[in-house]
């Protein structure tokens, strides 16, 4: 059994070994978005209003505050990590590859930051 055909070797085609490594990171984070936003269906379901004040207040306390920036930082990395993927599969031309990772990981990032800032205004005492 070869290892693809002879030019193939040659040229440094085929498998990079890193495919698994991202399936899995899309794999872990799909499933810590199922059981965060599970939890924060039932949590906000179980408040007694869903008035401004009432959501502010419980999401200033720590564990769903907690709770919050993990579902934050996961579903803006699960995003990220999907939409690298259709980048890498559908644009071909090596700079404009480059800038589109760039411009997805800036705004992933930024997303994320801005979404973990709010929370952190929460769960600190500032007003919303």
């Amino acid at each position: 059994m070869g290892n693809g055909t002879s030019i193939g070797r040659v040229r440094g085609l085929g498998s990079a070994h890193e495919g698994v490594h991202h399936w899995l990171l899309q794999r872990f984070t799909a499933i810590g978005n199922l059981v965060l936003v599970l939890w924060l269906a039932g949590s906000i379901l179980l408040l007694p209003d869903l008035t401004h004040a009432t959501v502010s207040s419980y999401l200033a306390a720590p564990v769903p505050a907690t709770a919050m920036a993990l579902l934050i930082v996961s579903t803006f990395w699960h995003a990220r990590l999907g939409l690298q993927v259709m980048i890498e599969d559908y644009v071909h031309t090596p700079g404009n590859k480059f800038a589109a990772i760039a411009a997805l990981n800036l705004a992933a990032v930024a997303g994320a930051g801005f979404g973990l800032f709010c929370v952190a205004r929460l769960a600190l005492g500032g007003t919303a």
